[in-house]
């Protein structure tokens, strides 16, 4: 089982930016828990992480994951979850099992962030449980992906 973790702009940051919404804890501490829950839960399963602060980077990686034969997507949108019609499309296209993570709760924040464009094209959204939410679409993303290989 192949998964790609997605991660858009400014998520490089966590752990030093706005720890009241974010956290202390880091995209490569997020990483390494991931890596390490996905091998208590099944030990077949391949996890590749990008990060990128360029919408083009972030639609040319989730347009290969199609071509390079993964099983699902975890993405974290970042600020692109409110503009980016472009991502939404390019999960529409790859037809494969996506689920949206967040780690605030994004309709408890400004106005602007109560919307996401990229949920319709997602399986699922997590958000508001902060880190746990990555490990949560994990376990979702395996149980589905495993329902559709069945």
């Amino acid at each position: 089982m192949k998964i790609l973790v997605v991660n858009g702009p400014n998520l490089q940051l966590l752990g030093k930016r706005e720890i009241d919404v974010y956290g202390k804890i880091s995209l490569k501490e997020i990483e390494e828990r991931l890596t390490k829950k996905a091998s208590t839960l099944n030990k077949h399963i391949e996890l590749d992480f990008f990060q990128s602060n360029h919408e083009g980077d972030i639609l040319d990686k989730i347009s290969s994951s199609f071509i390079e034969n993964y099983d699902g997507v975890i993405i974290n949108p970042a600020a692109y979850t409110h503009t980016s019609i472009a991502i939404y499309d390019a999960l529409k296209a790859i037809q494969l099992p996506v689920v949206e993570v967040h780690i605030s709760n994004i309709y408890k924040r400004e106005e602007f962030r109560k919307h996401s464009v990229i949920t319709a094209a997602c399986t699922g959204q997590i958000t508001g449980l902060g880190i746990d939410g990555y490990e949560l679409a994990l376990q979702a993303l395996i149980k589905i992906i495993g329902k559709v290989v069945k």
